[in-house]
Formats: structure tokens, C-alpha cells, sequence
């Protein structure tokens, strides 16, 4: 059945989630305007990259920043070196944290890192968690928005009360913000001053802005020094990354004045799926364009019910259904352009057909 909801989802019209088909097209449009002469980077250096550094560590408020082909690089590195500052090898984050669950151990298994998990899997870690810990920490990783849990986030005051903790027990703080931009629109607080709770700060350039792969990590300037090296020695120095930088940039300067736009459309959408009997979403009200809608019928029911729902309306609600030990059958929703295409009509049969 899981083949069958692939397949149905492929086929259909229109997508609830992301801004479009991830293709060559996301690249071709990206360098359309861009001059033929224009010069390349080599090896992490050229006004190419610089220029987006620039831009990125001004937009996040921080000294200085550099580009990296994979998140997954930049957090390890980051840890590290907030590891050998402190001369401690550990650090705590969420159960449901990237590095544990999708990293196959990378940090503990090349840099040897004891990681400390912080509160429990369904609910966002506060300060008491962060308290119960007896052992030194070198550092601690927030994701903003918690990804794994619906994209929930912490109040601004439960966060200042966090990292505040951390600064007076010299616990370096890291921002995983692979969503970051679609936090703005909770918040009310511009990225600067949500970033300057935070030592170092990890942006991704595909997820919510939409470009074709890439990151950012923020920092000071003597931070982001180190961090070229350690980039170096991962190999994340290929001759160009100009193609990443590119798309990065055009899709930025696209999207970055629309993630109230999403966020809007979500609670919107949110809403519709609450006031069905079987459905519920996580968190109830969303907190940024993202959120996890819960099936309350049995697996086979509601795959069946979603599929005969999307082949109906012609909208690929989504292609793949998780399901965690004691939680049920869920998905996941992230609102971007693609949703802007649906009609209301569609949208309206969906609906129809999942109540």
C-alpha cells in the first residue's frame, strides 16, 4: 500500500506541500539572468561566495559566515569545535534531534562526542530538562522549529530563559535554524535577535527558501576561521560551488518575504483538517508553516481514505505515512508556492472526501 500511496501522489494534479517539482528547472531559473563572464569560486574563495557570506552573516546578525554544502557537515563541525573550546566531549539536544536520528551516529562515531537527550521525544526540552543534567556539557543544539514533533518552538521567553542558563554555566549555544526563516512570523522579532541568543547558527538554503542544496554557518569571525578548516578536512571544498551559491541567492531574495504568506495558508489548512473527525494536527494551532496531521483510524483505513481523497481532488497530500510506537499514522505539511496553485475547488473535494 505504501507503493500504491507513491504512486497516487506522483500522478496527482497539484502538491499541499513545498514550492514545485525539485528539477532541473530549480536550477535553469536560478542562472537564467545570470552573465555567462561571471567569474566562479575556487575552493570556498571568490566574490561569488564572499558576496553571500556577507549578505547571510548580516542577515543573521552575526560577524561573519560561510557557506557549506551540507547541514550535516556544518552542525558536526560546529559541535566539535564548541567541544575542543571547552575541552568537553559532550553535548545535549532533543531526542528527536537531526545528528541522532538521521546522521547514522556521525558525531559520536568520528569525533568520539558523548550526546546527553533532553527531555522526551513528543514535547519541545525546557529548562528543567537542561537542569537535570548533572555531567558538564560543552554545548547544547536547539532546533528552531522542532522539526520531528510538528514543528513546535519554544516561547521567546523560554528560549532567552535556556540560553541565559547556558551563558551563566558556559555552555556554548547552537541554533539548528534549518528552518529558521519560518520562524519570524511566531515570533515577531527579527532573525538578528533570535540569532544573538545563539554562539553559532546553521541556516539550510533548500528547505524552506527552496534552492538547490547547500547551508550557512554564522558566527564570530574567529568561529567561522575554524570552521574553514574543519570544512576543509571534510572535503566540503569543491573547486565550485557556485551552482549552490546561485540558487541559493535567487531563491533567498525570492522567498524570504513570503514565510508569512505560508504561515498563514498552514493555519488556515490547519483549521480545515481539525474540524474533521479523524484528523488532528500537530501542534493544534501551527506555529510556522509546518505541521503533522494525525490519522485516528487504523493504518489501512486511512491510507485507503487519503488516496481515494487525493485521486478525487487531484492534490498530493503526501507521499509517505510515519508510524512511531504508540502515536498512530501521521504526515507531514509544509506550506510554500506549490499550495498557491491548488484551487479552491480542489481544495473543497479534498475535503469532501476525507470527512
Amino acid at each position: 500500500m505504501k507503493e500504491q500511496l507513491v504512486k497516487v501522489y506522483k500522478e496527482s494534479t497539484y502538491k499541499l506541500s513545498g514550492h514545485g517539482p525539485r528539477n532541473l528547472e530549480v536550477l535553469k531559473v536560478a542562472l537564467d539572468k545570470i552573465e555567462d563572464a561571471s567569474y566562479a569560486d575556487i575552493y570556498g574563495k571568490g566574490e561569488v561566495i564572499e558576496l553571500f557570506e556577507a549578505k547571510m552573516a548580516e542577515r543573521l546578525g552575526k560577524e561573519d559566515a560561510v557557506f557549506f554544502p551540507s547541514g550535516t557537515m556544518a552542525q558536526q563541525i560546529a559541535l566539535r569545535m564548541w567541544c575542543d573550546d571547552r575541552q568537553i566531549y559532550r553535548v545535549a539536544y532533543h531526542p528527536l534531534c537531526h545528528l541522532e536520528i538521521h546522521e547514522q551516529d556521525g558525531l559520536k562515531e568520528i569525533h568520539t562526542i558523548e550526546t546527553v537527550l533532553l527531555g522526551e521525544k513528543n514535547r519541545l526540552f525546557d529548562l528543567a530538562d537542561l537542569k537535570a543534567v548533572k555531567e558538564p556539557l560543552a554545548a547544547i543544539l536547539i532546533e528552531l522549529p522542532q522539526r520531528e514533533i510538528g514543528g513546535q518552538l519554544p516561547s521567546f521567553e523560554d528560549l532567552l530563559a535556556i540560553t541565559d542558563y547556558c551563558r551563566s554555566n558556559h555552555i556554548h549555544t547552537h541554533l539548528d535554524g534549518a528552518r529558521l526563516w519560518e520562524c519570524e512570523p511566531y515570533y515577531k522579532k527579527e532573525l538578528e535577535e533570535i540569532c544573538d541568543l545563539f554562539d553559532s547558527v546553521y541556516v539550510s538554503l533548500y528547505k524552506g527558501i527552496g534552492s538547490l542544496a547547500g547551508a550557512v554557518l554564522a558566527g564570530t569571525e574567529a568561529f567561522t576561521t575554524d570552521s574553514k578548516i574543519w570544512k576543509r578536512r571534510y572535503g566540503g571544498d569543491l573547486i565550485s560551488l557556485y551552482p549552490y551559491i546561485l540558487s541559493a541567492d535567487y531563491y533567498y531574495e525570492k522567498r524570504k518575504g513570503l514565510m508569512d504568506h505560508y504561515y498563514k495558508n498552514a493555519t488556515a489548512l490547519a483549521r480545515r483538517f481539525n474540524s474533521l473527525d479523524n484528523y488532528r494536527t500537530v501542534p493544534l494551532i501551527p506555529v510556522t508553516n509546518m505541521f503533522h496531521v494525525h490519522m485516528a483510524k487504523s493504518n489501512n483505513q486511512s491510507l485507503e481514505n487519503l488516496m481515494a481523497a487525493m485521486e478525487i481532488s487531484g492534490i498530493g497530500v503526501t507521499a509517505m505515512v510515519i508510524n512511531r510506537e504508540n502515536e498512530g499514522g501521521f504526515f507531514e505539511v509544509s506550506i510554500g508556492d506549490a499550495y498557491d496553485e491548488i484551487s479552491d475547488e480542489s481544495l473543497a473535494k479534498l475535503f469532501e472526501q476525507l470527512e
